[in-house]
């Protein structure tokens, strides 16, 4: 089944993620990939974890052979993303510390994670897709 990909960013995540929601219980496994923005002036995550993280999960999402669904959710640039009141910091559903933080969600709430010191362990990613 192929890769089920969706990009949001802070301003477009409540709409994208009412939709994400209702398409669900479709798939194998949902997941959210929190990064950062690209850098504008490099066209590069300025988040050193997201760049070493992000084609690690999308080499094992994409082998597999299950319909997964991933939300990617861009946090911002780096002083938005500082800011303690950050919308998905403060936000109860998801209590955002670090990028990336790659979520497993399963009827409406989390059902693992995996944070930006582990995000890009292949083995830690292959569990979390399959639930163990």
């Amino acid at each position: 089944m192929p890769l089920k990909l969706v990009d949001a960013t802070v301003s477009s995540f409540d709409a994208v993620f009412e939709k994400f929601r209702s398409e669900a219980p479709k798939n194998k496994a949902n997941l959210i990939l929190f990064l950062a923005d690209n850098d504008p002036s490099t066209s590069l995550s300025w988040c050193p974890d997201c760049v070493r993280a992000e084609p690690v999960i999308f080499k094992k999402l994409e082998s597999t052979a299950d319909a997964v669904a991933i939300l990617r959710a861009y946090v911002g640039d780096r002083p938005t993303w500082r800011n303690p009141q950050h919308p998905w910091r403060v936000d109860s559903r998801f209590k955002l510390t670090g990028v990336p933080t790659l979520i497993r969600w399963e009827n409406d709430t989390i059902k693992g994670r995996l944070e930006d010191n582990e995000a890009h362990i292949e083995r830690k990613i292959e569990a979390l897709v399959a639930d163990k």
